[in-house]
């Protein structure tokens, strides 16, 4: 499947790396500039899940497309939850394939990379770490990338099919009740820091990043 895919896209003029085990994947993602990763989950030495926790632990922000022939509810949340930006399951056509790898590399090439603040919190979107007062506040890949997404859009109401698409890179085969989960997850690490924000659900729509008042 690594060939075909390689074949695909070099048709399609990408640059393509073909590893075979986890070992080289990392190996491969810290020596070179890439603009996107397709990782198999099942690859030898080491899990996609793992590779993908490897690369957020070390700071890497290279989108990173999971495939895998797990496709319960579980395994995604648990896939994108390692720090991957997509996720699609076998059996699929190269097309969809093809359009996964186009989304993610025009929405890294189109993401801002300014500090964004809003009250006392920071978020650096280049070394993706998020701070108040400059204390760090430890997230996951994935709450930053909806604290980002929320403070982009502080002062309006996203919604979570909005969300989904930004952050999760699809609204297809995921149950959009992750984006409360995920919500629960924020609040739980931002009150306790009188981070000077708050995340406001609006009834029936969705959510919304606004500063408290003197912040």
């Amino acid at each position: 499947m690594g060939a075909l895919i390689e074949r695909g896209l070099t048709g399609e003029g990408y640059d393509i790396t073909l590893v075979t085990n986890g070992m080289d994947a990392l190996i491969a993602a810290a020596n070179g500039d890439y603009a996107a990763a397709a990782i198999d989950v099942m690859m030898p030495e080491m899990t996609g899940f793992e590779i993908c926790r490897h690369l957020r632990q070390h700071g890497s922000t290279l989108p990173v497309l999971l495939i895998t022939a797990r496709d319960a509810i579980e395994d995604r949340v648990f896939g994108l939850d390692s720090g991957a930006d997509d996720y699609l399951t076998k059996p699929f056509a190269f097309a969809e394939f093809s359009a996964r790898i186009r989304a993610l590399v025009r929405r890294e090439a189109s993401t801002p990379k300014p500090v964004l603040r809003l009250g006392t919190l920071a978020l650096d979107t280049a070394s993706v770490r998020a701070s108040v007062r400059d204390r760090p506040l430890p997230l996951s890949t994935k709450e930053f990338s909806l604290l980002r997404y929320l403070a982009s859009r502080s002062g309006e109401t996203v919604s979570r099919s909005d969300i989904l698409q930004e952050v999760w890179g699809t609204t297809r085969h995921i149950d959009p009740t992750i984006v409360d989960q995920y919500v629960r997850y924020l609040r739980r690490k931002l009150d306790p820091e009188d981070a000077g924000v708050r995340i406001v659900t609006v009834r029936g729509t969705g959510y919304s990043l606004v500063a408290d008042d003197g912040a």
